[in-house]
């Protein structure tokens, strides 16, 4: 990835200045086969999401508010109909989260794309971008917020920040400013004008909010570059100078991180997906319950009791206790360790719903789930230590926080995925043309039939 910022590294270039000059220099040739590959798996994931999160509540409302206020059809929503480039990036991001069952990223701590692809893809389809402008300012977008979450540390979270809000602000901004091909300077300035935008708090999970943070951020970025494009004017080294995004927003800020690249030279290879329609930080402990039905038989009247070690943060995240409702049971460590005892299929959106979350053989298991603190935090390990009424003893662990090595598996695995949530709505002949076309994206000279579904 050589870039303006790689070469100045090691000089006096601050963080903000450096993802500017990343962002407006990438191009196409300078992606890895596999950056480009898992870009296109990102954005595949998240239409199918998208698509699937078309037609929730939360959603409708949006679609509702969008109509009602009108505006230019510059883009279009997922489900039917345009609107103005900001509200398709707010009403398709929220979309997109609904259902939190979109892709993560470690680096970041948060979900990567759903702040990103709805910016890009509705400016991509407004001004008649190519699939492989679309996917080079995706990449664009993801390393800006990677380098960001590396940067910034864990205390921004631990404040009780959303990271794919706040971070994904600035990715949103720096992907519409690589495809509106803003230069270095310009870039600097939406990302400024992002810091200022930036927002979206933890103690949202659970609700509607928590998906408009997706789509508020995808919509804010959006405007942040278009703004910049026009010469609107912001702090360029907002993120590093005093009383800016770091200082006020993160304890543990330390800019050479932001500067460090991964193997092979992208962030965006790391992405990981979601197999399970909740939280991803309670897929470890669904994983290790799948290894006790199926490689230890446990069945639901085997069991005294169950311990769930999980790392101290998830308690702030997925921790409610006795939900209330399948959006709350999402967020619920207790009752998906339930599910996955139980047998529950919780690649299934109809699984979290308010009517399984309230069964009362479900809510029994649920209640001999005690959650603790691993001793070791590093990680998304979760250990699952069950207690059969024999008085035998079992455990299973598992870590869902390792990349996938085989991108041909992955495919398999999203495309399984995709036809899940995608089939029910568009019947199968649409959703093979979905598929193919994602994975030729590259090929694509309008990306727009993609869009209208």
């Amino acid at each position: 990835m050589q870039t303006a910022a790689k070469r100045e590294h090691g000089k006096d270039i601050g963080l903000t200045a450096a993802l500017a000059a990343d962002a407006a220099g990438l191009r196409y040739e300078d992606l890895s086969a596999d950056a480009i590959t898992v870009a296109k798996q990102c954005l595949m994931d998240w239409l199918g999401v998208t698509i699937a999160g078309a037609e929730e509540p939360l959603t409708e409302i949006l679609r509702a508010e969008a109509k009602e206020q009108g505006g230019a059809p510059q883009a279009s929503l997922i489900g039917g109909g345009k609107t103005s480039l900001s509200q398709a990036a707010l009403v398709n991001g929220s979309a997109s989260h609904a259902l939190d069952y979109d892709d993560v990223h470690t680096a970041m701590n948060g979900h990567p794309t759903v702040p990103v692809a709805p910016a890009v893809l509705a400016l991509a389809e407004y001004r008649g971008a190519s699939g492989q402008d679309v996917i080079t300012a995706f990449v664009a977008g993801v390393e800006t917020e990677c380098r960001l979450g590396l940067a910034m540390g864990p205390s921004h979270y631990g404040r009780g920040w959303h990271n794919t809000a706040t971070y994904g602000t600035f990715a949103a901004a720096a992907a519409s400013a690589n495809l509106l091909r803003l230069d270095e300077a310009q870039t600097a300035q939406a990302l400024g004008i992002a810091a200022a935008e930036a927002a979206g708090l933890k103690s949202m999970f659970g609700t509607m909010t928590k998906p408009l943070h997706a789509g508020n951020a995808a919509a804010n970025g959006l405007m942040a570059a278009k703004l910049a494009a026009r010469g609107f004017t912001a702090n360029p080294a907002a993120i590093e100078t005093e009383q800016g995004f770091a200082a006020t927003q993160s304890d543990s800020f330390e800019p050479a991180a932001g500067f460090d690249l991964p193997e092979g030279g992208f962030h965006i290879r790391n992405t990981l997906f979601k197999y399970h329609a909740a939280c991803y930080l309670t897929h470890s402990s669904l994983e290790a319950c799948r290894l006790l039905r199926e490689t230890d038989g446990v069945r639901p009247d085997d069991i005294r009791d169950i311990k769930l070690q999980v790392n101290p943060g998830h308690f702030k995240v997925c921790h409610i206790p006795e939900p209330r409702t399948g959006l709350e049971a999402k967020f619920s460590l207790r009752l998906t360790t339930a599910f996955g005892l139980a047998g529950e299929d919780t690649a299934r959106l109809e699984t979290f719903s308010d009517a399984i979350t309230a069964r009362p053989d479900l809510i029994a298991l649920r209640d001999k789930v005690d959650v603790v603190a691993r001793d070791r935090i590093e990680g998304l390990t979760s250990d699952v230590i069950v207690e059969l009424a024999d008085g035998r003893t079992i455990i299973e662990s598992f870590d869902v926080s390792e990349p996938a090595r085989d991108l041909d598996a992955q495919w398999q695995r999203l495309d399984d995925k995709f036809r899940s949530l995608v089939e029910p709505r568009l019947g199968p002949e649409a959703t093979e043309r979905l598929i193919a076309a994602c994975h030729g994206l590259e090929q694509q000279n309008d990306i727009s039939a993609i869009l209208a579904h």
